[in-house]
């Protein structure tokens, strides 16, 4: 039977031990952390990431953690609506879109790998030290993630570097790599609880290039039944020169650090500034993406989600592109003759498809686009968009986007008998 390691047990290595599992692959993972825990604020699951995760059969669970987007808007910073779209089943997809805290998914995902791997599947407390590959087979050596002594070595098939944006098995393959790519803006996420947001089923984002918003709902009915939870993440810009040192990632903030910066948004439909002032916590995060390395794939080892393209959080895709890549990897172990020409090929199906998405992320703020060419063309407002940006624009950004990410209707709904079950038969 064919042995997989996996560096990281967040979301990508979770998943990707749940879909190698699946196969018949023997998986095991390697968790830096001492206690994996439901931690952090909200995504969006797009119907492509749903999809795979339907193939894993989560769907009803997600269905009662996550809270169904049906609708999404762009809006400007003077709160007049810019485009809106269905999303999820109303826009005619056959899986639906979430959005979900991303602690909880996370833990939902670790139950299931504890449940169908084993109690002892994760090995936490294990920090990626170096790699060997010799004959047919990749050695890993971890060490304490506190104390930094060895803790062990592990031998396999193939290795999977599953380990975020600061990945140690990339630094291991591009030890002069620079540090992740700064953007000049911070990044202000929060949950805040409610009795109601819009319709409870709706996703919007407001302002341009420099400041905006994106608010959403992420509690199902059985997580938060009495009321919303509104996740949002509050952007504004910042000397680009001047990149926030390590410690700065995930702090915990004060309200006064950034609601003043959008006091003047509250709109008749939605108060930006309230919602902000009523936040339970704060973190700052500074917005930030991963310049392309030439590939992904060394022998034996390879990469997933943001170890391999860590990219800007615009059209909702960073979590999403994540699961993409384990149904790719999926598709490579099902039609490939064995493990290392399965990587191979993995890489082949995704490293130039996402690194466009990459790019247009950061060059062009994905679909989020229509909110810059507003500000530009009409800084004051406008009486009407399509006075500003003909209707047909607006369609094509929102289609490229859609294309470029994988998640255009006619390509998330057509399946693959290899991977895919079909969730009518469900």
């Amino acid at each position: 039977m064919t042995k997989i390691l996996i560096v990281g047990a967040g979301i990508a290595g979770l998943t990707a031990a749940l879909r190698l599992h699946a196969l018949g692959i023997d998986v095991e993972l390697f968790e830096a952390a001492h206690e994996v825990r439901e931690l952090g604020v909200g995504i969006n699951l797009q119907p492509n990431a749903v999809k795979e995760l339907t193939n894993l059969g989560l769907l009803g669970k997600l269905s009662e953690i996550g809270s169904s987007m049906e609708e999404l808007r762009y809006h400007n910073k003077h709160g007049q609506e810019i485009w809106s779209e269905p999303r999820g089943l109303k826009a005619g997809y056959l899986w639906p879109q979430f959005g979900i805290s991303r602690g909880r998914f996370q833990g939902l995902l670790l139950k299931a790998v504890k449940e169908r791997l084993g109690e002892d599947a994760v090995r936490t407390g294990h920090y990626f030290h170096r790699l060997e590959q010799t004959g047919d087979l990749v050695t890993a050596e971890f060490r304490e993630s506190r104390d930094g002594k060895p803790v062990g070595t592990y031998t396999g098939d193939i290795l999977i570097a599953a380990d975020g944006i600061h990945s140690a098995v990339r630094r291991f393959f591009y030890p002069q790599e620079a540090a992740p790519r700064f953007a000049g803006q911070i990044m202000w996420r929060g949950v805040t609880d409610a009795k109601t947001f819009l319709d409870n089923h709706t996703m919007f984002m407001a302002g341009h290039r420099q400041q905006k918003v994106v608010f959403y709902p992420m509690a199902g009915p059985l997580t938060h039944p009495d009321s919303t939870q509104i996740n949002f993440v509050a952007e504004d810009s910042v000397d680009p020169n001047k990149p926030m040192p390590q410690e700065e990632w995930n702090r915990v903030c004060t309200i006064d650090e950034v609601a003043p910066r959008f006091e003047k948004w509250a709109y008749d439909w939605c108060d930006v500034p309230g919602i902000i002032r009523n936040a339970k916590q704060l973190y700052v995060f500074p917005k930030v993406d991963r310049d392309r390395i030439p590939k992904w794939t060394f022998g034996r080892v390879t990469m997933i989600g943001d170890a391999a393209h860590a990219m800007h959080p615009a059209g909702s895709s960073g979590a999403s592109q994540a699961i993409v890549d384990v149904r790719a990897l999926a598709l490579a172990f099902k039609t490939q003759r064995d493990a290392v020409a399965a990587i191979d090929f993995y890489e082949k199906l995704r490293l130039e498809e996402v690194y466009s998405l990459v790019k247009l992320n950061r060059e062009k703020m994905g679909p989020e686009w229509v909110m810059v060419l507003a500000e530009q063309l009409a800084p004051g407002g406008f009486k009407h968009i399509h006075d500003v940006i003909p209707k047909e624009d607006l369609n094509r950004i929102a289609d490229d986007y859609k294309k470029a990410a994988g998640f255009y209707p006619a390509q998330v709904n057509a399946l693959d008998p290899l991977v895919d079950i079909d969730p009518r038969l469900l």
